[in-house]
């Protein structure tokens, strides 16, 4: 009896003990999420507190570079741009200046460029620029010769690069000279740059000008035709690019990296397409 009472005894003071344990542990538990809460709290109030970031105002030197890598300078033209700063939250429109069309001068072209923008195909989409390549030989009374070569690129809402060419790379001229401009171009003239190469070549009379167009721009339009007429009666040479033509510009006017130059498939064919249609147009 003595022994049952002693075990019953012990096992009440160990279920005491364990019963102690637990809600030390429940205490613990409790303190610790206390403290949690009070930090998340604390975090909630000082967020309250912290300004918000106001949005900066772009500089106006943050600009969009152009395609040759330089910041545009301000041409004067006006389209529409959004800003902030309504009171309901809005935005509102107010004029931005574009861009300039910059007319790119220089000795060699990208062979990227070349074969996309020379490709002699009948619908020229997402070619919205005209390429010249331009070779310039001039003769003096002396007979010593003297030379120019390079290439011009525009943007087609600008100078275009035949008008460009007068004003940038052949500006002078001097009668006494004689002077022979030949033109690899990505385009044959518009109508408005067809007229305005006709008198220039009626007013430098020791100036001959060879065109040699890959394509034909808006050949169908009357405008055009009626301005490739006249070009061509005021003296100039024109004629389409043969696969032969391509083979030269590569060598002579593209970066190259001393690889061949394979014409694309039906750049025979393209030629003979558009050779027709100029012929017709110049009868």
């Amino acid at each position: 009896m003595a022994d049952k009472k002693a075990g019953g005894r012990v096992s009440l003071v160990k279920k005491k003990e364990k019963k102690v344990e637990n809600k030390a542990a429940e205490k613990e538990k409790e303190k610790k999420e206390e403290t949690k809460a009070a930090k998340e709290k604390e975090k909630d109030e000082k967020m309250k507190k912290k300004p918000d970031k106001v949005a900066e105002k772009p500089k106006a030197e943050d600009e969009m570079p152009t395609g040759n890598g330089e910041t545009p300078r301000g041409n004067g033209e006006v389209a529409e741009g959004a800003q902030g700063g309504a009171e309901d939250g809005e935005f509102q429109f107010e004029p931005i200046e574009l861009p300039p069309f910059e007319t790119i001068v220089g000795d060699r072209l990208n062979s990227t460029f070349f074969k996309f923008q020379f490709k002699n195909v009948e619908y020229s989409c997402g070619r919205n620029k005209t390429f010249l390549c331009y070779q310039v030989d001039i003769q003096s009374s002396s007979g010593e010769p003297d030379g120019l070569r390079g290439y011009l690129e525009d943007e087609h809402s600008g100078t275009h690069a035949e008008v460009a060419f007068f004003q940038q790379v052949l500006p002078l001229y001097d009668k006494s000279l004689r002077y022979t401009v030949t033109w690899y171009t990505s385009s044959s003239p518009c109508a408005e740059c067809a007229t305005k190469l006709g008198e220039i070549l009626r007013v430098r009379k020791t100036l001959r000008l060879n065109i040699h167009c890959s394509r034909l721009f808006d050949w169908e339009e009357p405008d055009v035709q009626m301005g490739l007429k006249a070009l061509a009666q005021a003296g100039c040479k024109l004629r389409m690019m043969r696969p032969l033509d391509f083979t030269y510009v590569w060598s002579t006017f593209v970066e190259n990296e001393e690889d061949n130059f394979t014409p694309w498939e039906d750049c025979q064919e393209s030629y003979e397409y558009y050779d027709e249609k100029l012929t017709n147009i110049l009868q």
